[in-house]
């Protein structure tokens, strides 16, 4: 067991590793090779650290093509480790692709996934539906979820009754960072089923807590930490701005319920200035992994749980946030697990989230409940022992657009009706409409579409 920093050291820590931020750090591109499985190796099950971001775009990292934000403590997990360049969020927003997750199934199959996202409490997680914590915890493993959870809001939801043995976060989907003052204009901020006082800063909250949790973990337990930021989500609001905080909290409670949107807040710098924190304080957590002996035998997962908003960078790449453009699915992923993977590694492998799902309950030796068929494909064959990678389409659906992905070839009908054919490997921006020349592929790409859809539960009117 390791020793924890004292919340002094802790502070000093954040500050040394402010200050390495201030380096100009080199693309991971500029040294990495294509990925290739080293089968040789054996490996007691993996601790499994999953880390998500909050609207993150594709680009917004140093790695993965940013030319003005510097991420090298997320730029050294990529060199460790394996770099995905087409990788895709369940969805388009928060709850759908945390219930893809979660679930390992599409967020159509559940009426609490129907929500995009999750306002209120009619909606969420239901409580007997296995989950990636559920199962792994019946297969012996310690689950944690630190951070935004937005499946639903107590007294009928929440992480812990959902397979997660502790839970220190938020319920809902957004909050200002000081107050806790959530969408609901309620306080959110957890621990277990309790609300939990603290007004600092909030990236800086869930960044001690999960360093204090990876540092008391004890040897011979496998483990799950769903660690999920709410960076760099609106409002816009770095680390020291507590005056802006607190006037959007007063017209919060002025009647301004559109207030935490924040539309009238935010810039490219101030977006900046988050994004780089977010890679300071996941460079304290695999700082504290690193120092508990814990991380060689640890797969990190670091994604987004969809594309980027408003000042996202997201080149070449169409749309954001809420559309099944690539750039509203398309995110930046990282895994990293020096027991088995070799760093400095990149894969074009196209791949969503309820593939990770099957793929970490694969590598843990946890079995997938059979009244609940799991919708992605486990990776672990590509990844550990070189077999080729699955063949299958990935689907998404949202109640104004639809898509659907195969190979290079992506289907995708647009809010306005108008149904695309596109070949994203060439074309990622999405610009060379290929209907009409391929009228074969398209239609059965849209049949395939439509098949899936005819299993999943009805939007409600």
């Amino acid at each position: 067991m390791s020793t924890l920093p004292s919340r002094r050291a802790f502070g000093g820590l954040l500050g040394s590793t402010a200050a390495a931020a201030t380096l100009p750090a080199p693309s991971a591109a500029a040294t990495e090779r294509s990925f290739r499985a080293a089968p040789e190796r054996d490996s007691a099950r993996p601790n499994i650290l999953c880390i998500l971001a909050d609207d993150l775009g594709w680009a917004d990292l140093t790695c993965f093509g940013s030319p003005t934000i510097n991420t090298p403590r997320l730029d050294r997990l990529a060199r460790q480790g394996v770099r995905f360049t087409q990788a895709y969020a369940g969805s388009s927003t928060c709850s759908p692709t945390r219930f893809a997750l979660y679930t390992g199934r599409y967020p159509g199959r559940c009426a609490g996934g129907l929500a995009e996202p999750i306002a209120d409490s009619t909606a969420g997680l239901d409580p007997g539906h296995p989950t990636l914590a559920s199962l792994l915890r019946e297969a012996g493993y310690d689950t944690a979820l630190i951070g935004k959870w937005h499946c639903g809001y107590l007294p009928d939801f929440s992480p812990t009754r959902s397979g997660w043995n502790t839970f220190f976060g938020n319920l809902g989907g957004a909050l200002e960072y000081y107050s806790k003052i959530g969408v609901r204009g309620e306080y959110d901020l957890y621990e277990g089923d309790a609300t939990y006082q603290d007004l600092r800063y909030y990236t800086r909250v869930l960044t001690e807590r999960a360093v204090e949790h990876v540092g008391t973990r004890e040897a011979g337990t496998p483990w799950l930490l769903n660690l999920n930021f709410t960076t760099p989500h609106w409002p816009w609001i770095a680390e020291g701005d507590e005056a802006e905080g607190a006037e959007i909290v007063r017209r919060l409670r002025d009647g301004d319920s559109r207030a935490l949107f924040h539309l009238d807040g935010g810039s490219l710098e101030k977006y900046a200035e988050m994004v780089e924190d977010l890679d300071r304080s996941v460079g304290l957590v695999l700082d504290a992994l690193a120092a508990s002996g814990q991380q060689r035998d640890t797969l990190v997962f670091f994604g987004s749980d969809n594309g980027g908003e408003r000042w996202s960078h997201q080149w070449p790449l169409s749309g954001e946030k809420a559309s099944l453009q690539e750039g509203g699915i398309r995110i930046p992923q990282i895994v990293r697990w020096p027991a088995r993977l070799d760093g400095g590694q990149v894969s074009h492998l196209p791949n969503y989230s309820p593939d990770w799902t099957a793929t970490l309950l694969e590598l843990a030796g946890a079995r997938p409940d059979p009244g609940h068929p799991l919708d992605g494909h486990s990776l672990a064959g590509y990844l550990l022992r070189g077999e080729a990678p699955p063949e299958r389409d990935m689907f998404w659906r949202v109640r104004a657009e639809r898509a659907l992905r195969r190979g290079d070839w992506k289907y995708h009908r647009d809010e306005a009706g108008g149904e695309h054919l596109y070949n994203v490997e060439e074309d990622p921006r999405e610009r060379a409409d290929r209907a009409i020349a391929e009228p074969e592929l398209f239609a059965d790409l849209r049949s395939t579409w439509e098949a899936i859809d005819a299993g999943l539960l009805p939007y409600p009117d």
